[in-house]
């Protein structure tokens, strides 16, 4: 073969491969294209951050970004309302301890706190409507789920507070309990009850007044503390469901009078 047909050859077969590489980028960028609005469309989803955890586990729990997963975690423990369709009623307080295999699903509210998802739109209606008595100001969950060792950590330091003011060990831990719940004795373990501040004192007056209407409770009042077992705390509110809290409020019935009541009705 001579020179001149070799050199033709070699030019054909690179204008070949060029024609087979300006053939393959439209393809390629249309595969890429059409990934990425899969991508957009499966991650999409609800923006709000939701958690599947059992509190008895050490683990927090799995973390689930976007829509919620009916998957729950590697164990075999239920969600409760598969199994206890009155889970806004369970009872916790220092004589009755966290259910066993007790299971929940965390979503976010304004400000960082985590509370059950099921009470989130209850939740977020009352916070609204309060505005208008708390300076129009959207009040506050600065406490709403903890973890075990989160309400563990908060009791020890109680503890430690009342023993640097004097306190015997007995006596300080008898203090703290009024205010901090034994860990596992607490209904903040349980996902439906949150501590809220507002901008104004009137805003407590307020929740007291109106919270039955969105399902929640005045959970610790100055006159129920030899039942509840708990101080009076007027940033503690406690989700039980419209009907419960309607009826506990119109009777002026704390929860375990309530519950107490229609176990002998």
């Amino acid at each position: 073969m001579s020179d001149n047909n070799m050199q033709y050859n070699g030019q054909k077969r690179r204008k070949q491969k060029r024609r087979s590489y300006q053939m393959f980028i439209p393809v390629l960028f249309a595969v890429v294209m059409i990934a990425g609005i899969f991508y957009l469309l499966f991650s999409e989803g609800n923006s709000r951050e939701s958690i599947i955890v059992n509190p008895a586990d050490s683990q927090p729990g799995l973390v689930v970004s976007g829509d919620m997963q009916e998957e729950n975690v590697e164990s075999n423990t239920p969600h409760p309302s598969n199994t206890d369709n009155d889970w806004n009623l369970t009872l916790v307080n220092k004589w009755n301890p966290l259910p066993e295999n007790y299971a929940l699903t965390l979503v976010e509210v304004p400000g960082g706190e985590k509370v059950d998802e099921r009470i989130y739109e209850p939740l977020m209606e009352m916070l609204e409507a309060a505005k208008e008595d708390n300076w129009n100001q959207l009040p506050k969950v600065v406490s709403g789920y903890r973890t075990q060792e989160t309400q563990q950590q908060l009791y020890d330091e109680k503890i430690a507070e009342y023993k640097q003011q004097g306190y015997s060990d007995t006596e300080a831990v008898e203090q703290a309990e009024q205010w901090v719940a034994v860990p596992g004795c607490s209904e903040h373990q349980l996902g439906i009850a949150v501590d809220i501040n507002g901008a104004t004192y009137d805003l407590y007056f307020w929740l007291q007044e109106n919270s039955y209407k969105y399902g929640f409770i005045f959970r610790y009042p100055a006159g129920k503390t030899d039942i509840t077992g708990t101080a009076e705390e007027v940033w503690h509110y406690r989700y039980v469901g419209v009907e419960a809290a309607t009826e506990m409020y119109e009777q002026g019935l704390c929860l375990e009078e309530y519950l107490e009541k229609e176990r002998l009705s």
